[in-house]
């Protein structure tokens, strides 16, 4: 079954050029490539209430990723805080391979996926009942589903091709270690439409920077976090 050739052509061609110059950057990139064409395949099944907004924001959540990567590589080097820390972690030796899977999942959701969500929703949440909104919501929480459901095939296909000795911690925690990953990410993903709908429902003016740089704090806070253990 096809998904967009695209958006999957524009990923696979960037983890080439990354693998090919030993980037290792082009980890978190392979499990985002792996999750979207996931989700690419489960509109095409019509597995959400609403598959055109699904693909809408699969495609504006996409969008962020790539700006912030042109950003960095661009002459001004001007990406937002979070992927800045990310890709300068890449960079370095001495970050472990899942550092950089989870600085990037952290980075693409705690910053980038509630910029994209207010983006789509802002416009319109005013005017929607709240069927509708209930409706967006239970889109937005079956892609935790299939996060969860694709995580396997993220340790088996993209983890361990960096990090073999990950498949013997795989065998030995057995579904613990998926299941730590998948609950991380849905944690994330639920504050951040929290946040979203706090923003959407805020009365202030500039509730859009606002909710920004909360993001980016929290994105921040959490990237150094992750960058606690590495011993470079």
């Amino acid at each position: 079954m096809s998904t967009d050739p695209t958006l999957s052509q524009r990923m696979t061609h960037q983890i080439h050029e990354w693998e090919k110059r030993g980037d290792q950057r082009a980890i978190f990139l392979g499990c985002y490539a792996l999750m979207t064409g996931n989700m690419l395949i489960a509109t095409k099944r019509h597995r959400f209430e609403d598959d055109e907004w699904v693909l809408s924001l699969i495609h504006h959540f996409a969008g962020y990723y790539f700006d912030a990567l042109e950003a960095y590589e661009g002459p001004a080097a001007n990406p937002p805080a979070a992927w800045q820390i990310t890709h300068d972690a890449a960079q370095n030796p001495e970050t472990m391979v899942m550092q950089n899977l989870l600085l990037g999942i952290n980075a693409h959701v705690n910053y980038d996926l509630g910029l994209a969500v207010t983006d789509l929703l802002d416009p319109v949440w005013a005017s929607l009942s709240s069927v509708v909104r209930e409706s967006r919501y239970q889109d937005y929480c079956l892609v935790n589903q299939i996060i969860a459901d694709s995580v396997d095939m993220v340790q088996d296909q993209v983890v361990e091709r960096y990090a073999p000795l990950m498949e013997f911690v795989d065998i030995l925690l057995g579904p613990l270690d998926e299941w730590f990953t998948s609950q991380l990410i849905n944690n994330w993903r639920d504050e951040v439409w929290q946040e979203a709908i706090t923003m959407l429902e805020s009365p202030v003016s500039n509730r859009r920077e606002q909710m920004r740089q909360t993001l980016e704090s929290t994105a921040v806070e959490r990237a150094k976090l992750l960058l606690a253990g590495r011993s470079g």
